[in-house]
């Protein structure tokens, strides 16, 4: 109830005249109601019933869901079972013939080969394009495999005649021409694109690329000099 709320006024009480009482008259006291009656039973009265007590459940005793867990939790575990496999594998290592090289560049790029017949750039695959110098001759080839696969998408050795032009509308591209690429396993003649995520990464490979193409230069001058003093010395 709210606080403004005023109070129920109660009336005033009136004083009643006191009677006299005789005491030989004696007034009938009223019977007590008999609420088993059947009239009253129709509106909802007569004898109140008794309520059926149930037995309590028994603390001890598990219900539902506890219960069911307590049965799963007393299920005794089955033992392990172990099988011998009917046929063993042995490990077997991969040669990719890059083991007596040396990777002195590797980055994530998008090679793409142009189609003369469609006359089209085709995709060749996304991987990492290495330059790889071999240890004991020291010559450099470009290297690139496909993602997951590995299957090479480009194998070729690094040339003097090679040359790198940036491709159209982009900075992040260069585009070369290869003599023999073996990544298909015969030598082919290919038109080579390859794109970066960025230009400064195109620009990393540039220098590398070039760097490569000019120790290659060095090595193939170097056994031509010495092939033909070898020649000189025999006609000798």
């Amino acid at each position: 109830m709210s606080s403004d709320a005023k109070p129920a006024e109660v009336p005033p009480t009136e004083d009643k005249p006191t009677e006299e009482t005789k005491p030989e008259e004696k007034k009938e006291q009223a019977k007590p109601l008999d609420l088993s009656s059947n009239v009253f039973s129709m509106f909802g009265g007569g004898a109140p019933k008794k309520r059926e007590e149930k037995p309590e459940d028994d603390d001890d005793e598990p219900s539902g869901s506890s219960k069911k867990k307590t049965e799963e939790e007393e299920v005794e575990e089955s033992p392990e079972v172990h099988f011998e496999p009917l046929v063993t594998l042995q490990k077997i290592e991969v040669q990719t013939n890059e083991e007596a090289e040396e990777a002195v560049f590797k980055m994530r790029a998008k090679l793409f080969k142009f189609d003369k017949e469609s006359r089209e750039w085709k995709e060749r695959g996304t991987g990492d394009v290495k330059l790889l110098k071999h240890k004991e001759n020291k010559k450099t080839r470009l290297v690139m495999r496909r993602d997951k696969t590995l299957k090479v998408c480009a194998n070729h050795y690094i040339t003097p005649e090679m040359k790198l032009t940036p491709n159209v509308g982009s900075d992040r591209s260069w585009v070369w021409n290869v003599g023999a690429d073996v990544s298909e396993g015969e030598p082919e003649a290919q038109t080579l694109a390859i794109r970066f995520a960025n230009s400064d990464n195109a620009g990393l490979f540039k220098e590398a690329f070039i760097k490569a193409q000019q120790e290659n230069e060095a090595i193939a001058s170097a056994a031509a000099a010495a092939a033909a003093a070898a020649a000189e010395t025999k006609t000798e």
